[in-house]
């Protein structure tokens, strides 16, 4: 008998603690995707690259939402990763040592195969 696939969402997250809402909503969602046996994948751009900084996700807290550090740690343990844009975290001199385990840094092609393969792909 085959294994059914799993539905696959992808969320594009393009702010920071500039906006804790929209980078904070992505994971609760995320993690909800994951309770609900379906795959999700986080995707880092803009200045939401810093979220995927170790020690940075601590200093973000959106009112009404459980802490990000906590939503973060709880997607990596479910078995998500952060896909990190290549681009992003050169225009802001980050070194892929600096983030946190479970994240990837990604280029363009890596996002669209997978743009290709998820059912939808939202962006905050």
């Amino acid at each position: 008998m085959s294994e059914e696939k799993k539905d696959k969402l992808m969320f594009i997250v393009t702010a920071a603690e500039e906006k804790p809402d929209h980078c904070t909503i992505p994971f609760v969602l995320a993690n909800a995707a994951f309770a609900m046996d379906a795959e999700a994948h986080i995707v880092l751009q803009a200045t939401a690259v810093y979220l995927a900084m170790k020690g940075y996700a601590r200093h973000v807290h959106a009112g009404g939402l459980p802490p990000l550090s906590e939503l973060l740690d709880a997607y990596i343990e479910a078995g998500g990763k952060l896909l990190v844009c290549s681009p992003c975290i050169q225009a802001r001199m980050i070194a892929p040592e600096d983030l946190i385990e479970g994240a990837e840094v990604v280029a363009a092609a890596t996002l669209i195969d997978l743009m290709l393969e998820v059912k939808n792909v939202i962006t905050y």
